[in-house]
């Protein structure tokens, strides 16, 4: 196996070691700090303050003519100066029969540092709820940044306790991967979907990436033990498509799928070792007619699938366009189909898998520009390295093994 020259010296080593000390611990001074300020003033006395006709503003609103919920924005101004916006949402057709001069009546809630306004009456445990959500919102940049340090460190210390199983190139590609996740993280933040606050939508993705591109290079390194971290991959994405409520196909095929793919995948690696270096696993390539079949196979499961994802309609707020909805719905399909082709491939050990992993990650990248789902492209930058990397040491082995 070859072994880095430079990142495995002492030098480096200790290097490593300080900088994930060093990220651990500011990640872990940021996180109390502002979960401290958001409890302080969290748990102040907040009174009702006022009660009030709050009026509509057409010019405040935005037009999006296939979301399935439409937000009118209610206006109050207090005789102080004060501005109290009000959203309520609407279904499209309550939306359209609405006045322009509608009125709701306002419930207003006062604290040391904030006024919450509501189109109703909240009790006890909803007015908790939406100060903790507000203060929470205003230290998501402390939040965000401290998440992208914990990576960092991880990163970081993943590479210092194994760096001996991985090359230069290996260590530095894992490392810079995922300080542009956590950089992105920072710059790209995630809105709340579904009711999730977006500081949980972004640990996800995070957490997705890590575990990503540690799995996808220890497939170029043709080792079996990918297989143990893609369960986790896999439990992490069944979570991301549970919460943002999307992408049922992926759901569907990683859960009665990759899952137990893994897992007859990680047997089957097992037993064929490469006699010369047992870390290695055999691998092979495809025939044409296989490859003809598979194709066709994709294209039929895509059609098919794709045309009955259209039809459901789970209520997520995720998409505000019924138009990028249904194109996400083949293009998950088709994704699904190159997929499960991928797992079969690197299953039964073929080269050919490195193939379908491009396809696979040119769709996935654009539905996460479809989604707005900006830190996952970086995600997407590392499968396209990885996967060329992948692909030149696959060939180079299987030449290898047909020349002795």
């Amino acid at each position: 196996m070859k072994q880095a020259k430079f990142m495995n010296t002492v030098p480096a080593m200790r290097l490593k070691a300080a900088f994930a000390v060093f990220l651990a611990l500011l990640a872990a001074v940021m996180l109390v700090m502002a979960a401290t300020r958001v409890s302080k003033i969290a748990a102040s006395p907040a009174e009702a303050y006022l009660t009030e006709t709050f009026t509509r503003a057409p010019e405040e609103e935005e037009e999006n003519e296939d979301a399935k919920y439409c937000t009118a924005i209610y206006v109050y101004e207090a005789p102080d100066g004060s501005t109290y916006l009000l959203p309520v949402e609407y279904t499209p057709e309550e939306y359209e029969a609405l006045p322009e001069d509608a009125t709701v009546e306002g419930y207003v809630y006062a604290d040391a540092e904030n006024r919450f306004a509501f189109d109703h009456a909240p009790d006890g445990r909803e007015l908790a709820k939406a100060r903790r959500s507000f203060y929470a919102g205003q230290e998501e940049a402390t939040f965000g940044v401290a998440m992208a340090c914990a990576l960092a460190a991880l990163g970081l210390c993943v590479m210092r306790v194994f760096g001996k199983h991985f090359t230069d190139y290996e260590q530095i590609w894992f490392i810079s991967i995922l300080v542009l996740a956590a950089v992105f993280s920072i710059l790209f933040p995630e809105e709340e979907a579904n009711g999730v606050n977006g500081l949980i939508i972004m640990a996800l993705y995070l957490l997705d990436t890590f575990l990503n591109i540690l799995c996808e290079l220890l497939i170029s390194k043709q080792s079996k033990w990918n297989f143990i971290v893609s369960v986790f991959v896999e439990l992490t994405e069944i979570a991301i498509c549970i919460v943002l409520m999307y992408r049922f196909a992926t759901l569907a095929s990683t859960l009665f799928f990759w899952l137990p793919c893994d897992i007859i995948s990680f047997v089957n690696w097992h037993k064929h070792p490469d006699r010369q270096e047992e870390e290695l696993t055999v691998v092979r390539t495809l025939k044409g007619w296989q490859e003809a079949l598979i194709i066709f196979g994709i294209v039929v499961w895509t059609v098919g699938l794709g045309y009955f994802l259209t039809t459901l309609d789970l209520g997520s707020d995720f998409f505000k366009s019924r138009t990028i909805e249904v194109i996400v719905c083949y293009m998950d399909a088709c994704a699904t189909a190159v997929g499960i082709a991928n797992g079969l491939f690197i299953l039964f050990r073929f080269r050919e898998q490195w193939i379908a992993w491009y396809i696979e990650a040119a769709l996935e990248a654009v539905m996460n520009i479809l989604a707005g789902q900006y830190v996952l492209l970086i995600l997407k930058l590392g499968y396209f390295t990885n996967t060329t990397y992948g692909y030149i040491k696959w060939t180079k082995y299987i030449r290898g093994a047909e020349k002795q």
